[in-house]
């Protein structure tokens, strides 16, 4: 019966954290703001890009960049909820690290799409941002796989000579 380490355990956490606080911050900013994001225009390049191709007008990238900001938001608070879950499980509850690793798959699409415009603009601080954030959360998603692997060899295997429950007496394959 293994266990993820507490390194492992650690390593998520801090993702976790860092994705609540950064996406969190970046998708509060982007929606209290009377632009949605757009006066920052470096960050916003990759709004301007996607609107560039979708042939969008001022309303469809306004109503593109409140997206982004709310998806932003709404990876925070899915990372803030892994971070209560798993502060849960300390106290003898069991995680679920299925919810992060989606936060991150989405993350990792978003890094993906944004990487392109960082590059087409010579930002090389806004492309490191955005591989760096792409490189966390696939950490993250390997780690919770990790993590859930050990958890299912956990789970031991019933013995032959064991009473079936109830219920469970008819087995028609029975060798």
């Amino acid at each position: 019966m293994r266990k993820a380490s507490t390194a492992t355990v650690a390593t998520i956490v801090a993702i976790a954290l860092y994705f609540t606080l950064a996406w969190g911050f970046d998708g509060i900013r982007a929606l209290t703001s009377p632009n949605y994001g757009l006066e920052d225009i470096w960050r916003a390049q990759v709004i301007f890009t996607i609107g560039r191709y979708a042939a969008l007008g001022p309303i469809g990238l306004l109503k593109l960049a409140a997206f982004v900001g709310a998806v932003k938001l709404a990876i925070a608070a899915i990372c803030g909820w892994h971070l209560v879950d798993r502060f849960r499980s300390f106290a003898g509850g069991q995680a679920r690290p299925e919810i992060l690793e989606t936060a991150m798959l989405i993350v990792v699409a978003i890094g993906i799409v944004s990487v392109g415009p960082a590059i087409r603009s010579n930002s090389v601080d806004l492309l490191r941002e955005h591989v760096i954030q792409v490189v966390l959360a696939g950490l993250a998603i390997a780690l919770c796989l990790i993590e859930r692997r050990l958890g299912k060899a956990e789970v031991t295997q019933p013995e032959e000579t064991a009473v079936p429950a109830a219920g469970e007496w008819f087995t028609p394959l029975r060798r």
